[in-house]
């Protein structure tokens, strides 16, 4: 299973990047952002709460949580507030994708850009490489 990272005017149907779910453990799922063939960062998530395989829209919005501007997915069945924050192990989220400081300091102010410039971020989760 990956992620496609669908970075582009919201108009463009082009797919420049992915996140790949490299390993699952009993408790963990780790992965990594690639966007046009660049290593972008690694990722943790809770294989006990995995998001489901759908197309999601990405902003940056202020955390109430961590009182912060941090990406969220929006429009995830059945939850709210599935945000990419900082975190280096799988107790650290009950949903969401977790990144190192600095990877999260990055796609904050990498998305932020993109929202302000009007272009649209969207995260596709899949359920095979070949989807």
């Amino acid at each position: 299973m990956y992620y496609k990272l669908l970075r582009q005017p919201a108009k463009d149907n082009s797919v420049p990047g992915k996140l790949y779910w490299t390993s699952h453990y009993i408790n963990k799922r780790t992965g990594e952002l690639v966007e046009r063939l660049h290593y972008i960062c690694d990722t943790l998530e809770n294989a006990d709460k995995l998001i489901p395989a759908l197309i999601y829209r990405v902003q940056v919005t202020q955390s109430p949580k961590f009182k912060r501007l941090l990406p969220i997915l929006c429009q995830v069945p059945g939850r709210t507030g599935i945000r990419f924050h900082r975190g280096s192990l799988p107790e650290h989220s009950r949903g969401c994708i977790l990144v190192s400081a600095i990877n999260e300091q990055l796609l904050t102010s990498r998305w932020l850009a993109e929202q302000t410039a009007k272009e649209e971020t969207r995260l596709e989760i899949c359920s095979s490489v070949n989807s």
